[in-house]
């Protein structure tokens, strides 16, 4: 079976995510626009065409292999079974957090009180919910890809809002690895779907280098929480302070 639909797919999905063109394409091969839209429209590439795209997106050649492998069959959401059965068994949540953060068997008995038995048989839960692929030795093969998202209103978005935002927000972040900023502003549509599309990006990118970093032992790693997030948002206590005022079209607001 062809890889070159996959290669072709991941180059098309990282330029998106650096918000470049086939124009920026062109431009970077010394090729009319025209021809680099053929190029993708029939998946042709050659070995050096390639090579160039990499240099654009700051990659090398095995870079993009390595992320096409990796993007092929993964999951980008739970269902709302897998999810809620996570919600049910503790351990199973922990272990399917470790082994998406690529934590190794050892690393898991050593660091948590599960013992060897029962981890195996919670990685074979695992492997049951197609959430990962169980290789020989407690190996595994991960099949969630690292910018998955919850279910809006399922089982996690619940538990992450109840269990764990708050508490997040309530810690230190005044320590060296730690950064906290927060921006209040009125913008057009326009400029909002700007920010929400860069912050996309920044998820997939974030997701990208954890990805890199799994390889990493565990004791070169460390776990953070970042959240991003975005809404519509007055202070309640300048809320409290509106008078209530017909807008143009005569409603009140």
């Amino acid at each position: 079976m062809s890889q070159i639909p996959l290669v072709s797919g991941t180059i098309k999905q990282l330029l998106k995510q650096r918000q470049l063109t086939y124009k920026d394409v062109a431009a970077h091969l010394q090729l009319s626009e025209a021809s680099v839209k053929r190029m993708f429209s029939n998946e042709q590439f050659s070995l050096q065409k390639l090579e160039n795209i990499c240099e654009l997106l700051q990659l090398t050649l095995c870079d993009l292999f390595e992320i096409s492998q990796t993007q092929q069959a993964q999951i980008s959401q739970l269902s709302a079974q897998q999810e809620q059965e996570l919600m049910d068994n503790p351990k199973l949540f922990l272990v399917a957090v470790c082994v998406r953060d690529g934590w190794l068997f050892e690393d898991i008995v050593s660091h948590y009180r599960i013992d060897e038995f029962e981890c195996i048989r919670l990685l074979a839960r695992l492997d049951k919910l197609n959430m990962i692929q169980l290789l020989p030795n407690n190996n595994y093969k991960l099949l969630i890809a690292q910018d998955f998202s919850w279910i809006p209103g399922g089982p996690l978005e619940k538990y992450i809002e109840q269990q764990v935002i708050g508490k997040f927000l309530q810690g230190d972040f005044n320590q060296e690895d730690s950064y906290r900023f927060y921006l209040r502003g009125s913008y057009s549509d326009a400029t909002i779907s700007i920010i929400k599309r860069r912050l996309q990006q920044l998820t997939k990118e974030v997701a990208q280098l954890n990805e890199q970093d799994i390889k990493l032992p565990l004791n070169k790693r460390q776990g953070v929480g970042l959240l991003m997030a975005m809404r519509p948002w007055q202070l309640g206590q300048f809320k409290s302070m509106l008078r209530e005022s017909p807008d143009p079209e005569g409603e009140i607001r």
